[in-house]
């Protein structure tokens, strides 16, 4: 390892052992714990409720993806830098595979774009699972708490379900209107009667199924993993195990369900344009 990877390396282990000291210490009763589990931080205006983390980790995410989509547009060179090596091999392994997938030429490059976007967020996302950082702890009535320091980890938007069926719901759109302009309106309206006109409310039902999965899945590993690991941590006072499972987790798990979403996106548009 190059020397600065090695500096990296150490002080991230640094972080991770204050962390466990942070939260060993700090540690609350088991049944005061437990009775906050699942409760989030709420902000009612009117009839429209949000989660004010969810926000701010989201807004903090686009900057950091915003500044180094800049800092390597400025860097970029004939020969390049092992940054901007790993974007290309990234650029090039999705587009092979939107290539690959999508059988209508025009739609090739937009349907890169939306999957590659996706991806890079939502595995950025997830990675800060496994970062120990500032959590938002909130009372049953979802007003906020306490801001927890090093006890968790920062608070990934992905295990906000709002956050992941907002994004299904822009890839339903996106594969039904890239649809229209590819078969013209009159075919759409009529790939929903194929291969019966009797086969119209299975065709809606799963249609609608696929939004709901598409985010459920996402939630459903990201936030159940943050569950599993706050158990966990419990049962063992927070030596050492918590540390191993948000790796699990934010890392391997995180940028499996990073693809795996990515590549339902490419799928379902694909399957539109047939």
């Amino acid at each position: 390892m190059a020397k600065k990877e090695k500096i990296f390396l150490t002080v991230l282990f640094v972080i991770f052992v204050v962390a466990w000291f942070f939260a060993a210490r700090s540690l609350p009763d088991t049944k005061e714990a437990f009775s906050t589990l699942g409760h989030r931080w709420v902000v009612t205006i009117g009839n429209f409720s949000f989660n004010p983390a969810t926000i701010i980790m989201s807004a903090v995410l686009t900057a950091l993806i915003v500044w180094f989509a800049v800092s390597v547009r400025k860097e970029m060179k004939i020969v390049p830098s092992r940054k901007q090596s790993i974007v290309e091999w990234l650029f090039e392994s999705f587009y092979q595979m939107v290539e690959d997938t999508v059988p209508d030429e025009r739609f090739v490059k937009p349907t890169f774009v939306v999957a590659t976007t996706l991806f890079i967020y939502i595995w950025l996302s997830n990675m800060i699972g496994s970062i120990p950082g500032i959590s938002f702890v909130g009372f049953e009535d979802g007003t906020l708490k306490e801001i927890a320091l090093f006890t968790d980890t920062w608070q990934p938007p992905t295990a906000d379900l709002n956050t992941n069926l907002t994004y299904a719901l822009m890839v339903f759109v996106i594969s039904h209107a890239f649809a229209i302009k590819a078969k013209g309106l009159k075919a759409w309206l009529k790939s929903w009667f194929e291969p019966n006109p009797v086969m119209l409310p299975m065709n809606v039902i799963g249609e609608l199924a696929k939004p709901l999965s598409h985010s459920l899945r996402l939630f459903g590993n990201i936030a159940g993993g943050g569950i599993l690991v706050f158990i966990f941590s419990y049962l063992v006072k927070y030596f050492l195990l918590p540390v191993f499972l948000w790796g699990f987790f934010g890392i391997f798990v995180g940028t499996i369900q990073a693809l795996v979403f990515a590549i339902l996106a490419i799928a379902y548009i694909s399957a539109q344009l047939t």
